[in-house]
């Protein structure tokens, strides 16, 4: 049987010190919590007080006699537990109007017959309340200490529930997101649906334990934290009074060793799908590849399946951690990875390297919606806000939407064309399906016709700038984007209008006065980005 753990007011009124003592209002009101008792003896104890005091008093300076109820709706406000009132000088007897007042509060209001000493009272509770604190953490180091044996033995998620089910003789729920849940005994899963629910739409705060009511039934949950993530939920459903603090307590160490189970598992898991990395990396690279592996990490290919390439360029660093370290670093990341993109829905083969991780992301959808992107942005913030990644992640790039398998490499080089965008600070867009022209401009770059294109409408203007610093093409450039006004591009330039002027006069000597005719403005836009895109001779082909 489980110790309460708790000191209610009816508790202290059979202890010895009380014999004497009298209920004269506030009954209803005997199982409120004393944490602590405080002696009072100031009109001025609001800010004496944190909550669920027992009160001792004479009642000097607090007017507790007369038919006001104003120290007592004081008190009820800093929730106290109940007042203990010694009869006295100070104090005769309680008003009818204080009584109802109490009664219809259940504040408890406790005379003393006779003088008795406070100082042995204090002694006595804050001597017990201390002994039950400190068997309520004995208790709690005996579970912790079962519920980490457990997860280490066979089927260890359902002995942990039996365990929960033994102590406090309650149904026991685990409930998993990415795998199959638990339940003990077998009849609690009749709960599972009406719980999942209410995480689901009710539940505002879903990273913190607590106890919540579902169709006049009590749980108290606990979530099931892995790598940063909520893997699932450990419920316990309640049917008796007990100690708040204490439940929470035991359901979150018994979490906790159910997710260093989950993590253990994952991680074996992941241990024996090494052979994913090799696979993707085949794939991307666009080297054969056997059937069967294919199978094992790819869904089935159907009319409605598709995929997206998901690049990740992480920091440096990462390049000088030791091989036994980064073994154990690739398998955490891997398995948050799988768990992000398998909680939106998709159908991810991951590759994890020091300095890149790549995610063929496949996924079924409907025509008329296969391109959204909105899904896609929410596991990018997931990712960028995970604590194995965070202030890893440098650049990211999604490619375009595929269905064939053969095109996952063209696809591996769609994403790194965006990377390579946000590197030159040519894009922002994670990606390729946003970047507009650049989609046919990047396959181009090697190709001489481009840069005899870029020489033909723009060439002239480089050359000056490359050798008098006249800043013609950047003002080209402005003046374009702000679609031929002149206030707004000198404004964006931080130039007067007569400097503006003077450089669009030398521009039309070079380019000709018809550079905003759309035909003609539409080239130059065209072979201004063609510009930068090769500016950069640096540029790493990672196709």
């Amino acid at each position: 049987m489980i110790s309460e753990f708790e000191l209610t007011v009816g508790d202290v009124l059979t202890r010895d010190l009380f014999k004497n003592a009298k209920v004269v209002a506030g009954e209803t009101g005997l199982k409120r919590q004393i944490k602590w008792t405080h002696i009072l003896e100031t009109e001025a104890f609001d800010s004496l007080i944190n909550g669920s005091e027992l009160i001792l008093t004479t009642g000097i300076n607090l007017e507790l006699d007369n038919c006001a109820t104003t120290t007592y709706e004081r008190l009820l406000q800093k929730d106290v537990a109940g007042i203990c009132i010694e009869k006295g000088p100070y104090f005769k007897t309680i008003s009818t109007d204080i009584k109802r007042f109490a009664d219809k509060h259940a504040f408890p209001i406790i005379i003393f017959e006779e003088v008795v000493r406070f100082v042995d009272i204090t002694q006595d509770l804050h001597s017990l309340l201390i002994n039950q604190h400190h068997q309520m953490l004995n208790q709690l180091s005996t579970l912790t200490h079962k519920f980490n044996e457990l997860s280490l033995a066979p089927n260890g998620i359902l002995k942990i529930l039996q365990a929960l089910h033994h102590y406090f003789g309650q149904h026991s729920l685990c409930l998993l997101e990415d795998s199959k849940s638990y339940y003990y005994p077998p009849e609690s899963k009749i709960d599972q649906e009406n719980i999942l629910s209410y995480i689901s739409t009710k539940l505002t705060n879903k990273r913190q334990s607590g106890i919540i009511s579902i169709y006049n039934e009590t749980f108290v949950i606990a979530p099931v934290f892995g790598l940063g993530q909520i893997w699932g939920y450990l419920c316990l459903n309640i049917t008796k009074n007990l100690n708040e603090e204490f439940l929470l307590s035991v359901l979150d160490r018994a979490s906790l060793a159910i997710a260093q189970i989950l993590l253990r598992n994952r991680t074996i898991e992941e241990r024996k799908l090494n052979s994913e990395d090799e696979c993707v990396r085949t794939l991307l690279q666009g080297k054969p590849y056997n059937q069967s592996d294919l199978h094992t990490f790819l869904p089935v290919a159907s009319t409605n399946l598709y995929f997206r390439v998901f690049i990740i360029k992480t920091e440096s660093p990462d390049s000088v951690i030791g091989e036994d370290n980064w073994e154990e670093i690739k398998i955490q990341r891997t398995i948050l990875i799988r768990s992000l993109f398998k909680h939106a829905g998709y159908f991810p083969a991951v590759s994890v390297r020091k300095d890149e991780i790549a995610i063929i992301c496949s996924f079924i959808a409907e025509t008329h919606v296969n391109k959204s992107t909105k899904q896609f942005l929410q596991v990018t913030k997931n990712l960028l806000s995970a604590t194995l990644l965070n202030n890893k992640i440098t650049y990211i790039g999604i490619s375009g939407l595929h269905q064939n398998v053969s095109h996952i490499s063209k696809g591996y080089a769609e994403a790194n064309d965006v990377i390579y965008l946000n590197k030159q600070q040519l894009s922002t867009t994670y990606f390729h399906d946003e970047i507009g022209i650049y989609q046919i401009l990047l396959p181009l770059q090697k190709d001489k016709q481009l840069q005899l294109f870029i020489n033909d409408y723009i060439g002239e203007l480089i050359f000056l700038d490359e050798n008098s610093d006249s800043e013609l093409l950047k003002t080209l450039e402005v003046y374009l984007a702000c679609r031929g006004s002149k206030k707004e591009a000198a404004e964006k330039l931080f130039i007067v209008r007569q400097t503006l002027y003077h450089r669009l006069r030398k521009i039309e000597q070079y380019i000709g006065k018809d550079f905003m005719d759309p035909v003609k403005r539409l080239a130059i836009e065209t072979a201004i980005k063609a510009y930068y895109i090769l500016k950069n001779r640096h540029y790493l082909d990672n196709k």
